[in-house]
């Protein structure tokens, strides 16, 4: 009994994460520039002295789901979305690089450009401010240009590039912040193929009606779960009177 009461435990433990991680996804499907984390189960023998004889539910996280999401036109001059492949170099919490596909920007204090997590947004020399403009333009190749307050039409002036990156996404590592890393670290160097469109943002491709599904899904195999244990403490009941009527 004890075997079938091991398996299905551990089978309750992961579903309750795997439920967790299909949780988050459903709650960013509004988030911009979001990706999605994948999900998957497999059997895990219990190595150790003598034979394999136990075996456990083990569920993963093999990586993140890169597929790009739907552009959604919001008319602001700062907001941009990249075309394919590519990502938007920030500045983490603690100070790193790191990359994102957000491109909700707008100006922090300082009038330091930063996206809507207020992480800031790097350049050519680090964190890009830009000066008391009238109009603002970003060209496809992330070049930011201004024409400052009080200027003629034409008095358009080049205040930096947004970085933009390209890396091997197999080499990437999703943190908690909801950046991607480098792994091992590292920088990652400017892309000139990678190119953005203006006014627009690219929205979550987390899908909101297959979460759904799967959260279905989980919550009906975690009762399966809860059923195989009560059943194998039923079995060892029953098993247990036999013996004392011996």
């Amino acid at each position: 009994m004890d075997r079938m009461l091991y398996v299905a435990m551990s089978g309750v433990k992961q579903i309750m994460q795997a439920q967790e991680s299909n949780t988050h996804n459903l709650a960013n499907v509004s988030t911009t520039g979001f990706r999605a984390d994948l999900n998957e189960f497999r059997a895990m023998p219990v190595f150790g002295d003598g034979y394999a004889s136990r075996v456990y539910g083990m569920t993963e996280r093999p990586g993140v789901d890169f597929t790009p999401g739907a552009l959604v036109t919001t008319g602001n001059d700062l907001d941009v979305a990249i075309h394919g492949k590519g990502f938007i170099a920030v500045q983490g919490a603690d100070g790193t690089e790191a990359y994102t596909r957000a491109g909700d920007l707008h100006l922090g204090t300082g009038g330091v450009l930063t996206n809507g997590a207020g992480h800031y947004v790097l350049g050519n020399n680090g964190p890009i401010a830009l000066p008391p403009y009238e109009k603002v333009e970003i060209a496809q190749d992330g070049t930011i240009t201004a024409r400052p307050l009080g200027q003629a039409a034409n008095a358009m002036v080049v205040v930096d590039r947004i970085k933009l990156v390209n890396p091997d996404t197999s080499q990437l590592e999703k943190g908690l912040d909801g950046l991607f890393r480098l792994q091992g670290g590292g920088v990652a160097p400017p892309d000139a193929s990678v190119s953005v469109a203006s006014g627009t943002i690219e929205g979550s491709n987390a899908n909101p009606v297959e979460s759904l599904v799967t959260m279905i899904n989980l919550q009906r195999q975690y009762e399966m779960q809860v059923k195989l244990m009560r059943s194998g403490e039923d079995n060892s009941s029953a098993a247990s009177k036999l013996l004392q009527i011996q």
